[in-house]
């Protein structure tokens, strides 16, 4: 008899699950794809899309219907509990669901949860789509005259945001204040040339960087610090840090520190084992990964090969992380800033590489 795989979310994790579907189906199973949006926005691409480098069609992967063309039934909800001794997941359009064998790639959230007066738009970067919004909001404001702009977080993302933000500017000929507030030390664990690099990239494109300080509130169209000082903003992106949904902690399964599902090498739940995740949602048993896109990636091909196992009681594959990993940031003027290990290097050639490998990417799940 054939049991029932139930998906939630459409990220990088699950994409070769869903080529696989077809395989999984044809086996007598039944596939269930829950997703609140019927696209997937590739995360490596969103600061593009912000800077209008790439378009939204460009960006996305149509997982909803990816999962119908392979004979899947798709539910447009939001998982909102589990019930992991009875097998049912609570949606947010009200209904439960039922299954015999469950994988999580939701993705992350954004950490920082900055109070605000309604005054000004604050958009978190997670999901993806709301690179977008912020996109559109600024073109409308743009012909009003100079804009603030200001991004909180000092990490990966929020170097990426501020090129890309100078980037839009450039190319719509507006006028606008950037200004980054990156934490106690921007780029904090990345080696010190490419913290150097990168200070005197955005420098010397009049990007505002503030070090030490961290954002409290935002009100009045302010960015209020913890040293008293104010930013006036009219539009706020929040970059912060990122972790994984609260969804497991709240359900009672097992969790790492930061509140990812806590899975073995063969990325089952150590709590139950018809319980799989990848990318950003999991926590590693033994592993603390950093949460950037190549270890999702990279369980993709594990994970769609053992749910598949499950489903027919076979052995499963182990994902093994790479010790060192590449890293390229788009800095938003045609230049990358490539990080592996201790070396690091900067360029036009960076950018392209990067391109490269993500349009490389998307055109195999497109």
């Amino acid at each position: 008899m054939g049991k029932h795989l139930v998906l939630v979310g459409g990220g990088h994790a699950h994409l070769p699950v869903l080529q696989q579907l077809g395989r999984m189906i044809g086996l007598g199973h039944r596939v269930t794809l829950v997703t609140p949006d019927e696209n997937h926005f590739y995360s490596g691409m969103g600061p593009g899309l912000l800077a209008g480098i790439y378009t939204p069609e460009q960006g996305t992967f149509a997982v909803a219907r990816m999962a119908e063309k392979a004979g899947a039934t798709v539910v447009r909800a939001m998982a909102t509990g589990l019930d992991a001794e009875a097998r049912i997941l609570s949606l947010s359009d009200g209904s439960t669901l039922p299954y015999d064998l469950v994988s999580f790639n939701l993705g992350s959230r954004v950490m920082v949860d900055l109070p605000d007066d309604g005054s000004c738009p604050v958009l978190p970067v997670k999901p993806i789509q709301h690179l977008l919004e912020a996109r559109k909001r600024l073109l409308a404001m743009l012909p009003e005259g100079r804009k603030n702009l200001v991004v909180i977080g000092g990490g990966p993302s929020g170097v990426e945001l501020s090129g890309a933000l100078w980037r839009l500017l450039r190319d719509t000929r507006g006028h606008g204040e950037i200004t980054l507030v990156g934490g106690r030390r921007l780029l904090a664990d990345f080696p010190e040339r490419a913290r150097e690099l990168t200070l005197a990239s955005l420098a010397e494109r009049g990007v505002r960087i503030l070090e030490g300080v961290l954002a409290q509130r935002v009100a009045d169209r302010h960015v209020l610090l913890d040293d008293g000082d104010e930013l006036p903003a009219d539009l706020v992106l929040l970059a912060g840090g990122i972790a994984p949904p609260s969804l497991f902690a709240e359900s009672g399964l097992a969790v790492g520190d930061d509140g990812g599902l806590l899975v073995d090498d063969t990325l089952r739940s150590l709590s139950y084992p018809e319980i799989l995740g990848g990318g950003d949602c999991i926590s590693l048993h033994h592993h603390a990964l950093p949460r950037v896109g190549v270890f999702a990636v990279r369980q993709g091909p594990i994970l769609a090969e053992n749910l598949l196992a499950a489903l027919e009681d076979e052995p499963f594959e182990q994902f093994v992380p790479q010790r060192m990993f590449l890293q390229i940031l788009n800095l938003g003027d045609g230049r990358g800033l490539l990080q592996r290990g201790e070396l690091v290097l900067k360029g036009r050639w960076a950018f392209l590489l990067k391109d490269w490998i993500d349009r490389r990417f998307m055109a195999r799940y497109q």
